[in-house]
């Protein structure tokens, strides 16, 4: 699903009114009912109080058309304006009018001298915020930020309309009181960035996605910088096996890691190589992990290190598809020296992860020396290691996105919604949940996306594909174990099932029918 910036949405909205042959006002109709139908199937008339907040540009001119379609149908509205400027769009202007025809009860005019005193909001009621839209540049005054502290104090149900009132889609936030904290938003089209970075999503518990009809052909061919990964992305990367094939067709992965202690991580990597399905698999690990892997993983295959607890020489006479290097490894001089020789000589794909990254960023020069679109898996230490502090999160990715161009890397950045970097692209993932917050997921990860390299994904793919496997075979065991006792040996465990969960049809959410006639009851 691509995420289309606030400039590429303007350029939308224009080419929709000429191609469709529409008003602006007529899209704003549109996308206002669109946000009616969404409430009134949960809804059904239910009579819990609604404040509709409207700005007066075209965020507002949304919530008024939502309001004047809730007041025909008989809800309990009250609709207010936040007149926080003199200046008013043409479109909020027309749909002012439109609701002062249809109700007595006018909307109430919020202006600097209000303390707002003159309206209450109980625990259950219901806010809409439709003040700010996307076209924020800067913060919200003190009395609007006040209102702001108004809503988060009466604890009801907020839903934003588009964005959450006070947040940019293109920067950060200077103050995180002048944000509305929306439970649900309903984003025109697309979803925005800023639902994916944590500095920024914590502003809307949960969102979805209205079709508002934008130009069809222009949302084909308009490329973004980034993208959502869900099912429908993923689907087409995946390659079925043929009838005859045979292991040798699926790659042979070498994982390259381990010391005394941690032959653990290369355990959890070598397992979930296999069960993503690569041909072969060989641990590449100090003497004192030969004895654990021959024994817990008897399908994998191992070469160990002359020395008994850490890796000291990296020499080998198999010739593996890709290496995933780094799990468990150890950060100790002799290895730093092994890697350093190894790096130097190797022409082999790579996925590199954990120690192998903490050996990188204290030797940068190595960094010339990886293989074309080499893919690494740093967490946001080991991300900072190599590039640096950031400001923020779109100062991260900016850094980001220079790094994988200096030295022509996939860079996945793991997280909440982890985010595979190449270049200028975002490749933002959809599954996975809060059980994966314990030792040994990463370890996994790099064995997928080491297994599907071997198999003959290109790299890149292989980090987006291998990603979207990983969360979702752990949300698929979260299901048994609940976010506390998910462990890292589960997630391999259902690899296979997050493979077959890729053919199964979702089900269908039963809604009742929305209608745009008006009840007989009106305010």
């Amino acid at each position: 699903m691509k995420l289309f910036s606030k400039a590429q949405i303007y350029e939308g909205d224009k080419l929709t009114t000429e191609h469709q042959n529409i008003s602006s006002t007529d899209l704003m109709e549109r996308a206002g009912i669109q946000i009616f139908n969404w409430i009134h199937a949960r809804m059904q008339g239910a009579q819990v109080p609604i404040h509709v907040f409207c700005g007066i540009g075209n965020n507002g001119g949304d919530g008024l058309v939502l309001a004047r379609h809730l007041i025909t149908h008989g809800y309990n509205v009250f609709t207010y304006i936040v007149n926080c400027s003199d200046k008013r769009s043409k479109d909020f202007l027309i749909n002012y009018d439109r609701v002062k025809n249809v109700t007595k009860d006018w909307p109430i005019m919020l202006s600097c001298k209000n303390d707002f005193s003159e309206f209450t909001i109980g625990t259950d009621d219901i806010i809409v915020d439709a003040i700010f839209g996307i076209g924020l540049n800067r913060p919200p005054n003190d009395w609007v930020q006040a209102l702001f502290q108004k809503f988060s104090a009466s604890k009801a149900f907020t839903l934003a309309v588009d964005v959450p009132s006070g947040l940019y889609t293109d920067k950060a936030v200077e103050d995180e009181k002048a944000v509305v904290h929306a439970n649900y938003t309903l984003s025109f089209q697309s979803p925005k960035l800023v639902f994916f970075l944590p500095e920024t999503a914590k502003f809307t518990t949960q969102w979805e996605v209205l079709d508002i009809g934008i130009d069809r052909d222009y949302l084909m061919k308009t490329d973004t910088e980034a993208e959502l990964i869900t099912k429908l992305e993923v689907l087409p990367i995946y390659k079925p096996r043929e009838k005859f094939s045979h292991k040798g067709n699926f790659g042979h992965v070498m994982i390259l890691g381990g010391s005394y202690g941690k032959i653990g991580a290369v355990n959890l990597a070598s397992r979930a190589a296999l069960s993503s399905g690569a041909g072969l698999v060989t641990a590449y690990t100090p003497k004192c992990g030969y004895h654990s892997l021959q024994t817990a993983i008897p399908e994998v295959m191992v070469i160990t290190d002359s020395d008994d607890t850490q890796i000291t020489t990296i020499n080998y006479d198999i010739e593996p598809t890709v290496i995933g290097l780094g799990v468990g490894l150890g950060t100790s001089d002799k290895t730093a020296k092994a890697l350093d020789t190894f790096l130097k000589g190797n022409k082999v794909p790579l996925v590199i992860d954990a120690d192998g990254l903490n050996l990188l960023s204290k030797n940068k020069t190595l960094l010339k020396y990886l293989p074309t679109k080499t893919i690494i898996t740093p967490h946001p230490k080991e991300l900072e290691r190599l590039i640096g502090k950031w400001t923020d999160d779109f100062d991260k990715l900016k850094k980001v996105k220079g790094f994988s161009k200096k030295y022509n890397l996939i860079v996945l950045v793991k997280g909440a919604n982890s985010i595979t970097v190449y270049n200028d692209k975002l490749y933002i993932n959809s599954t996975g949940n809060p059980g994966m917050a314990t030792g040994g997921t990463g370890d996994v990860l790099t064995g997928m996306i080491s297994g599907l390299v071997a198999q003959g994904y290109e790299p890149l793919a292989a980090t987006i594909f291998g990603v979207y496997l990983h969360g979702k075979s752990a949300d698929i065991s979260v299901e048994d174990y609940g976010y506390q006792s998910l462990i890292a040996s589960h997630i391999v465990e259902t690899i296979g099932e997050a493979y077959i969960d890729l053919f199964k049809q979702p089900e269908q959410p039963k809604q009742a029918e929305a209608t745009d006639e008006p009840s007989q009851k009106q305010r």
